[in-house]
């Protein structure tokens, strides 16, 4: 087997130590709701390290929440031909609430994730995992 790469890992959702096992239950959207595994089904790595642990993911949405609102705001403003008017305040905040809405399921998921992977000094890759 070939060495899984982290980014793989990151976009596909799987596991910091193995690169291999899902984080998440169900699709990100689906009818099936998506919950966070316990633990890998690969290597049995834990995912919350200690309690409570996913708690500073909510700083991590929340950046990624602020990025997606201005990214949103300054795209309806440049596809409005930059509308400054009272009218233009309600699409706006209707463009913005909306995709905060439809992106809600991308930034729990992803926040875990990046959390899990780039902020969680002591997990490591074990290639060990990647032997056949």
């Amino acid at each position: 087997m070939e060495r899984t790469s982290k980014l793989y890992a990151l976009v596909h959702g799987k596991c910091p130590q193995c690169r291999r096992g899902d984080i998440f239950t169900g699709s990100l959207y689906g009818f099936n709701l998506q919950r966070t595994n316990t633990v890998c089904s690969h290597c049995a790595f834990r995912f919350e390290i200690e309690p409570g642990y996913f708690y500073a993911a909510m700083y991590v949405s929340y950046a990624m929440n602020c990025a997606e609102m201005i990214s949103l705001g300054v795209a309806a403003y440049i596809l409005s031909g930059g509308w400054l008017e009272f009218e233009s305040f309600w699409l706006y905040i209707t463009v913005i609430f909306s995709g905060c809405l439809i992106l809600a399921p991308f930034n729990y998921r992803y926040s875990r994730v990046i959390l899990l992977h780039w902020l969680t000094p002591k997990v490591k890759y074990n290639a060990y995992y990647d032997k056949p």
